[in-house]
């Protein structure tokens, strides 16, 4: 097992399968030593945790729980890429809240991503856990959400995939070295 399943078992916590996306695109990128995800709603076994506007149908202390959930399917798709033990840092944290126009408690709702952040990598990651973020009211979500979170993260390590090995940035394959976005032949 990982040192982060550990942490997260530690938690009574366990990575989700990774939620299906709902369009044309994929759970998660990576490029150069970052890794982004896309923007993760609070399912649960396929199901959203909860549907509406926080501040009429969702409570602000539910919507923190929600941005949880998001954080750990956030954390799924990372994982599925990459790994997580992977992960050097947490760069950004950006939440969208599904709010009615006179809710100003945004940013406490997404603390509920930061701050499992927080107990996930803390330890191990030490001051490389605190983040950049934002937290954002929106008008609606995709299928009614009350809350919806993106990641960035750095991450380390060797890559391959079909036959081309990044190393920290540096790519190697079919006779091509890249460094820095500078191509030469090997």
């Amino acid at each position: 097992m990982s040192a982060v399943a550990d942490r997260l078992a530690e938690l009574g916590l366990a990575l989700p399968p990774v939620a299906a996306p709902l369009a044309a695109y994929v759970p998660a990128v990576r490029t150069g030593d970052l890794v982004f995800t896309s923007g993760q709603l609070p399912t649960v076994d396929g199901q959203l945790g909860a549907v509406g506007k926080v501040g009429a149908l969702v409570t602000p202390e539910q919507a923190k729980e929600l941005a949880r959930i998001c954080a750990l399917n956030a954390l799924a798709a990372i994982d599925a890429l990459v790994g997580l033990d992977s992960v050097t840092r947490l760069v950004k944290v950006v939440g969208f809240v599904a709010s009615m126009p006179d809710f100003t408690g945004q940013p406490a709702v997404v603390n509920g991503a930061s701050e499992l952040l927080a107990d996930v990598f803390g330890d191990r990651l030490g001051s490389a856990a605190q983040h950049a973020r934002s937290a954002v009211g929106v008008a609606s979500l995709p299928l009614d959400a009350p809350v919806e979170v993106e990641l960035v993260v750095e991450v380390a390590g060797v890559v391959e995939v079909a036959g081309v090995v990044e190393v920290a940035g540096v790519v190697e394959g079919a006779g091509v070295v890249e460094v820095g976005g500078l191509a030469t032949r090997a």
